[in-house]
């Protein structure tokens, strides 16, 4: 399995299924209290933001702009953040 698709699988089962879930919890909290503060805001922000990144590395892997050495970098970033978050 090439790199690309690895990174393709870690990005559609695990990153944007948790970012996704992340977001809904902040909505869900907000609908909740009427009302949100400033750090919940940036952290929604940043969510969100790095959400849309994930669709655009798909894209990228899709429409075959990123190479196998591209997409390695990136997957193995993603494993340390995804280790990280763990411990």
């Amino acid at each position: 399995m090439s790199e690309r698709q690895k990174l393709k699988l870690l990005l559609e089962n695990e990153i944007i299924p948790d970012l996704e879930e992340a977001i809904d919890d902040i909505f869900k909290t907000i609908e909740r209290q009427k009302s949100i503060s400033i750090g919940e805001r940036e952290e929604l922000e940043d969510m969100q933001e790095m959400h849309r990144e994930c669709r655009e590395i798909l894209i990228e892997i899709e429409s075959g702009e990123m190479d196998d050495e591209e997409a390695g970098e990136l997957l193995g970033e993603l494993m340390l953040i995804k280790s990280g978050d763990k411990e």
